[in-house]
């Protein structure tokens, strides 16, 4: 049972970063909207097209927005730091357990 512990663990592993690298990928964008960036360039675009199809279901569903401020980046850390105590933690507990 400790090959199905040790795979259990690489993929929250693995989860913890994708994760993590979302959450920085987030807040990067939210600095961005702070200084109205060329929209041309590749970095922009890539953080754009990564964070929007979360952000966009998120201000779809709620009013996020109040005062002219955007809350939705909030929403989604949030929900990744909910995911990775929740999700990552569980599966490392369950790694654990088998092992």
């Amino acid at each position: 049972m400790f090959i199905l512990g040790n795979f259990i663990r690489a993929v929250a592993e693995i989860l913890n970063i994708g994760l993590t690298l979302f959450m920085w990928i987030v807040i990067a964008q939210a600095i961005l909207t702070w200084v109205n960036p060329d929209p041309f360039n590749p970095i922009v675009r890539f953080i754009n097209q990564v964070t929007e199809p979360v952000l966009y279901q998120i201000r779809k569903r709620m009013p996020t927005t109040v005062g002219g401020i955007d809350f939705s980046p909030i929403i989604v850390l949030l929900g990744v730091v909910f995911l990775k105590i929740f999700v990552v933690e569980s599966l490392l507990h369950i790694s654990m357990t088998l092992s």
